[in-house]
């Protein structure tokens, strides 16, 4: 049985929701001093003509957030910590504890042409910390 774009992104979009309640439940009760990363993720560009107002087409999907995945990682990047599942307007926000972490693309596959990533971030215990991401498809 095949099932239709519509029905993969609603399946989708399910699955990145569930995968955010979950983690976001992980931290428990004793996370009061926990810290928010927060922002954006901008991928693109999708299409090598990019249209004013945006072809819906080359707009990114929640299957071009699956296609570019990115982490948290110790400062020393030798663990993961959490994905970075985003809504589907790129937003995204991930609960940490305090302490200085590293932000990248978890796997090689489709490299960017460019990205601000790797990025370190500092996370203070009840604050938040605003991290916007760009990544460069390279098409043109």
């Amino acid at each position: 049985m095949r099932l239709t774009q519509k029905y993969l992104r609603i399946i989708l979009s399910a699955l990145a929701f569930i995968a955010f309640v979950s983690f976001s439940g992980c931290l428990k009760k004793d996370s009061a001093g926990a810290g928010i990363l927060e922002g954006a993720i901008s991928i693109g560009p999708l299409c090598p003509v990019e249209t004013v107002p945006p072809d819906s087409a080359c707009l990114p999907t929640l299957e071009t957030y699956l296609a570019y995945p990115v982490g948290v990682f110790t400062s020393d990047g030798s663990g993961k910590i959490a994905d970075i599942v985003p809504s589907p307007d790129g937003s995204y926000a991930v609960q940490l504890y305090p302490g200085t972490y590293s932000v990248r693309l978890t796997k090689e596959i489709n490299a960017p042409a460019s990205s601000n990533l790797p990025a370190d971030v500092e996370i203070q215990a009840n604050g938040i910390t605003l991290l916007n991401i760009n990544i460069d498809t390279g098409i043109r």
